[in-house]
C-alpha cells in the first residue's frame, strides 16, 4: 500500500476548476463581468507561463467568498457542481482512482485551487483527503485572506510535508499524477512521478527524465 497523490485541474478534471469558478461567477452576475473576467484570464495565462504570483491571484479569487453569505456560496457551488464539474470529470481519471483504491493505496488530492471549490469535488471523487489553498474563516465567514502556505509550486511540497507528519505516512513508493510544470517540485519528490496529458514544459522534462506519460482524456 502506497500514497497516491493527484493534481486535480486538467488531471482528474478536463478543466481548471479555479478558472471555471471565476467564469461561473461572471455568469451569475456575482462579479464585474469585464474586470473580473479580464483578471481571471490574465492570471490563468500567468499560471500556464509559470509566472503567477499566487498571492496576487488569491486576492482576486478569495474576494467573492468574503463578499457573499455562506448560504449564497453553498447554493452557487451546488449549481457549479452540476453545470461545470460533473460534465468534466474524466472517466479514465475515476478508473485510475479506483485502481489505486483497490490496491489499498491512500488517495490524496493536492491542488492550488482553494478548499471551498475543491472540497466538494474531492468528496464527489471519493478521495480520502485533500490538500488545498485554505481560505481564512472568522466567525463562520470567509475573510478574503489565505490561511497558511498556499499549496502552489514548492508550496505543495511544504503543505504535503506538514500533512505527512500529521498522518504518520511516508512517501515510500508514492505516486504523483499531474499535468503541469508548476508541479515539478512535487513530481521530483516522489518515487513514481506521472505526467498526465502534460503541458509542453512538463512533457519535455518527463521525456528527458524517463517519467511515465499517460492520457486520461
Amino acid at each position: 500500500m502506497s500514497l497516491a497523490i493527484f493534481d486535480l485541474d486538467n488531471t482528474l478534471l478536463a478543466i481548471d476548476s479555479d478558472h471555471a469558478w471565476g467564469e461561473f461567477l461572471v455568469e451569475q452576475g456575482a462579479v464585474d463581468p469585464v474586470s473580473y473576467r479580464e483578471s481571471n484570464e490574465r492570471f490563468y495565462r500567468q499560471y500556464h507561463e509559470g509566472t503567477l504570483d499566487i498571492h496576487d491571484y488569491l486576492a482576486l479569487a478569495l474576494k467573492p467568498l468574503a463578499e457573499n453569505s455562506p448560504e449564497q456560496l453553498s447554493a452557487w457551488h451546488q449549481q457549479f457542481m452540476i453545470s461545470k464539474i460533473e460534465p468534466n470529470i474524466l472517466t479514465k481519471g475515476e478508473e485510475l482512482l479506483a485502481r489505486h483504491r483497490a490496491k489499498g493505496d491512500t488517495l490524496l488530492i493536492v491542488t492550488a485551487t482553494n478548499r471551498f471549490i475543491t472540497g466538494p469535488i474531492a468528496r464527489r471523487l471519493g478521495v480520502d483527503d485533500l490538500i488545498a489553498v485554505e481560505p481564512e474563516i472568522v466567525d463562520n465567514r470567509y475573510t478574503g485572506r489565505v490561511s497558511g502556505t498556499p499549496s502552489f509550486q514548492h508550496g505543495k511540497v511544504v503543505c504535503l510535508d506538514e500533512w505527512l507528519e500529521k498522518q504518520s505516512i511516508t512517501l515510500d513508493n508514492a505516486w504523483f499524477y499531474s499535468d503541469s510544470h508548476n508541479d515539478l517540485p512535487l513530481l521530483e519528490k516522489v518515487d513514481n512521478p506521472v505526467a498526465v496529458d502534460p503541458d509542453d514544459r512538463l512533457r519535455k522534462v518527463a521525456i528527458e527524465r524517463g517519467w511515465r506519460i499517460i492520457s486520461l482524456r
